[in-house]
């Protein structure tokens, strides 16, 4: 099997590229059973059909399919069949550098957690554009000792994950007859305010706290959430609070009295209502479902 890796834990650098069915094969049944990950994963599925579940939803896949896993994201595979791509594994640190606005957009934007399908479609006659690069990639991680490998590496993920965000919004554009993200501002506020949830959704902050945080008012944030995604800002964090309770649920052997306590709940039958008022099964009997 043919890896191409470069891992580099004192730097806390690590990026590898695998081709997916030696992907599959080297992971064999553990692609199978639900699972986590410390590190961002793009799945390019260049052909196959099967399903692919992400955070307890399922997804088809199909021809020329990217898929975007952020760290903490519960995914399985099902059912693949005849699967050609890529699998393309990176640390946060190593696409994130500073304060680099682009960094930070495609970061949060294409590996959203909750607010969008983690799966987009290039398309037939665009992904010879995402092939240079993955040539590119492969043939940088051949060059074991190169000058500047690291940072060409980074450069090249970036304008793979850029030449994806483009055709994503092109053909969100085509779809809908606009611009998906008619303000740039209102855009990068929104993931802003995502953002700040999922650092923080186990303090029970209010709606107005977050607006503080963000500097603006709750009705602003309120409109901002509704006019992008239609949910309120409350729904927002309450979904963030389930999916990890979910999670916790799912791969985690910790009592249920301890999981109200660790995502913020002072009172675990406060908790137990909780979570059944909003998935309408009880912690437990999810744990049951799942296992």
């Amino acid at each position: 099997m043919q890896q191409y890796q470069l891992s580099n834990i004192q730097e806390n650098f690590s990026f590898e590229i695998f081709s997916l069915p030696d992907y599959i094969e080297q992971r064999g049944e553990e692609l199978m059973v639900s699972h986590t990950q410390d590190y961002y994963q793009i799945i390019w599925f260049k052909s196959g059909c099967g399903l692919y579940t992400v955070d307890f939803n399922e997804y088809n896949v199909f021809e020329n399919a990217l898929f975007f896993i952020a760290k903490s994201q519960v995914h399985s595979f099902k059912s693949l069949t005849k699967c050609d791509g890529f699998v393309i594994n990176f640390g946060e640190s190593f696409l994130v550098q500073k304060d680099n606005d682009v960094d930070f957009f495609l970061k949060c934007n294409l590996f959203n957690t909750l607010y969008q399908t983690p799966s987009c479609c290039v398309g037939s006659g665009w992904e010879f554009k995402l092939d240079e690069y993955i040539s590119q990639m492969r043939l940088e991680l051949a060059e074991k000792k190169s000058y500047g490998r690291e940072e060409l590496l980074r450069l090249y993920l970036k304008a793979f994950l850029i030449q994806v965000q483009r055709r994503k919004h092109q053909l969100e554009e085509i779809g809908s007859g606009r611009n998906p993200f008619p303000d740039d501002e209102k855009r990068n506020l929104l993931i802003k305010f995502i953002n700040a949830v999922e650092d923080n959704f186990a303090k029970n902050l209010t709606v107005s706290q977050y607006s503080a945080l963000l500097n603006i008012s709750t009705r602003t944030l309120s409109n901002l959430t509704l006019l992008l995604i239609q949910k309120t800002p409350t729904q927002i964090i309450q979904e963030r609070i389930i999916l990890e309770s979910k999670r916790l649920l799912t791969h985690s052997d910790i009592s249920v009295k301890e999981i109200a306590y660790r995502i913020g709940f002072k009172d675990p039958a406060y908790f137990f209502r909780y979570f059944k008022k909003h998935t309408e099964i009880s912690p437990i009997n999810f744990r049951k479902s799942i296992r």
